[in-house]
């Protein structure tokens, strides 16, 4: 995949690590430990850690399910900052109308449909781009030091 982990020039002394992964459930844990190494070289505390690794798993769950089916790869892309990480997960898979996607219902929850109300919770910063033609890409920031908002 090094032909896609081009630097996009964010942050300062920016690092990509990029990884492509079989679209099997049992890789997601191999993105989610990456996550996890690369989180605490930068020097998040275990509990950001622990929702990246989370979110990550989420991503990559999608990109499975949803994805272009088990004989293909899913791409991650961490690109690692000073101060924050970006990550990228992205397939080729049908792709969706991000702007139809519902907000769960927490007082009737259904199976499935909570992963990206969950990263978004998680994360500092979520961008989804989704097309029929070239898949799906969420991109995912996580600052270092940025305190929740929701509890301040």
């Amino acid at each position: 995949m090094t032909d896609k982990c081009i630097n996009n020039g964010e942050g300062l002394n920016n690092e990509n690590v990029c990884i492509s992964l079989p679209s099997k459930p049992e890789y997601v844990s191999v993105a989610r430990m990456t996550s996890s190494v690369i989180a605490n070289k930068i020097g998040f505390n275990i509990e950001d850690i622990e929702d990246i690794k989370v979110a990550v798993g989420e991503a990559c769950n999608n990109a499975v399910l949803h994805g272009c089916g088990s004989n293909c790869n899913f791409d991650v892309r961490f690109t690692i900052g000073y101060d924050s990480v970006i990550i990228e997960i992205k397939d080729e898979g049908r792709g969706f109308e991000v702007e139809k996607c519902p907000i769960p219902d927490m007082c009737n929850p259904k199976e499935g449909g909570l992963g990206i109300f969950i990263i978004k919770s998680l994360m500092d910063k979520v961008e989804v781009e989704s097309s029929e033609e070239k898949g799906t890409v969420i991109r995912m920031i996580k600052y270092l030091g940025k305190e929740d908002e929701a509890y301040n």
